[in-house]
């Protein structure tokens, strides 16, 4: 329960060297801290705001399922792809979901290892997003072969009877493993922090579909020493599985591009570039969904000021990293002196998609540096606008490298203009609903704020853990 507020906790952004600021809010105590993150999930309907984001996720997803069924039924040809710009918008959108999916692991799982008590309330909604992002980032690759009931040709599985055989020395086949292993990794990863969670709830539902549901989703969790001895193992051990998927999986999404002989694509400094362009991406979204999330349902106290700002300034940071890469690619392509390279880079910044490279730098290089203000690292509407702008960015990033490359080739004979269709947009706004529309069911039913780890950065009371 909350008691009397200390008031110099009301502003726990103050950096005091002789003290370390709070990490929980308004006098909480445990069970003030199980009460304030089970709220919604309490209540016997949830605000009508939830409602009303709910339907507009669910038209978004109805629209996407439109579109899906379209494609299927009249073929790839409802795209906008053309020769030469064969991967237009859904890699776009597979490259950009698939960044926004590398914070939540990041949060967890580097961050835990590191014992950074500052993402106990924030992970398990950053991992959740992980797990949903994964989920739009598939939906592309898996409609873009066109055949989608002969998806399983995507899996190496050798067999004469399909009459070929996976190309192990394709990146794109490395992309089904990367993509598939960090996904099972970050799934159970997800899944075994929650299960003293759900436990939680198993224990306080009333409802017996509810508790026997929980109390299967919990695993006949006792809370006892030793069920705690071999949850923070497994954790652990999920935690190192985890941290290098973190670096691989966008190291190797990045090699679709660099390992080809395409101007534009061919370059070493792609891995790391991505990497940084991830996280910043994942992060930007993280705040964007955790600032409108934290206020739904009540959780100011979990989710402080201190968190929303310590998540800026990693934006800021790697939001500078990723502005180093847009200019060492100009270096190189200079200093190779290879004609090519020099036209690519040119035509990136001044060609005929000069708008979307100048709306990819104002929005990842300068829009974060306002950040470097204290005002608008801890002012919540303002850091979500400056995260909005953020992933618009990085969805151009992803555009810019993908169809200015493509759309001046070789051969000029062949340059052609790429244009989306209205089906091209709709998968892309589709897939945000379906993305919120799993988050907005995940706050509603699920453990939003990880109970246990919040607890366990707490002073320790009346000697209970």
């Amino acid at each position: 329960m909350a008691t009397t507020v200390d008031p110099k906790q009301l502003n726990n952004t103050l950096d005091d060297p002789a003290e370390r600021s709070p990490l929980v809010l308004g006098g909480l105590d445990y069970e003030g801290v199980t009460d304030t993150a089970a709220a919604v999930w309490d209540a016997e309907r949830p605000p009508m705001v939830w409602w009303v984001l709910l339907l507009i996720a669910l038209s978004l997803l109805g629209l996407l399922g439109a579109c899906v069924n379209h494609l299927l039924m009249a073929g790839t040809g409802v795209w906008g792809n053309n020769n030469p710009v064969y991967w237009g918008w859904p890699i776009v959108n597979f490259v950009f979901w698939v960044g926004i999916g590398h914070a939540g692991t990041l949060i967890s799982a580097i961050l835990f290892l590191f014992r950074q008590n500052w993402r106990t309330s924030i992970n398990r909604a950053a991992e959740a997003m992980t797990i949903f992002a994964v989920v739009c980032a598939g939906l592309f690759p898996g409609v873009h072969i066109g055949r989608v009931w002969v998806f399983y040709w995507l899996f190496p599985i050798p067999t004469e009877h399909l009459a070929m055989w996976p190309n192990f020395r394709s990146p794109l086949l490395w992309d089904v493993f990367a993509v598939s292993t960090y996904a099972t990794v970050s799934l159970l990863f997800w899944y075994m922090g929650m299960v003293p969670d759900i436990a939680t709830f198993r224990d306080r539902t009333r409802s017996k579909i509810g508790k026997f549901i929980y109390g299967i989703l919990s695993l006949g969790w006792t809370g006892s020493s030793r069920a705690w001895h071999h949850y923070e193992i497994a954790y652990t051990i999920l935690a190192a599985l985890a941290t290098p998927l973190v670096l691989s999986v966008h190291t190797i999404v990045s090699f679709d591009f660099a390992v080809s002989q395409l101007p534009g694509w061919h370059t070493t400094i792609f891995p790391p570039y991505f990497v940084a362009g991830a996280i910043f991406s994942g992060f930007a979204m993280v705040v964007t969904l955790l600032v409108p999330a934290r206020k739904l349902c009540g959780l100011e106290n979990l989710i402080t000021i201190r968190h929303l700002e310590n998540m800026n300034k990693i934006i800021m940071a790697t939001g500078m990293m990723v502005g180093m890469a847009y200019g060492i690619e100009f270096f190189m392509a200079w200093y190779s002196g290879v004609e090519f390279e020099q036209f690519a880079l040119s035509n990136r910044a001044f060609g005929n998609y000069a708008w979307a490279y100048w709306i990819m730098v104002s929005c990842n290089v300068l829009a974060p540096q306002v950040f470097w203000f204290k005002w608008c690292r801890t002012t919540p509407w303002f850091m979500v606008i400056v995260c909005i702008f953020v992933n618009i960015g990085m969805w151009f990033e992803r555009f810019v490298i993908t169809i200015t490359s493509l759309s001046r080739d070789f051969v000029p004979s062949s340059w052609s203009y790429f244009h989306p269709t209205w089906v091209d947009i709709s998968m892309l706004v589709g897939s945000f609903g379906l993305f919120f529309t799993l988050f907005l069911l995940f706050c509603r039913f699920m453990p939003i704020i990880a109970m246990a780890e919040v607890k366990s950065i707490m002073p320790v009371e009346d000697g209970h853990h």
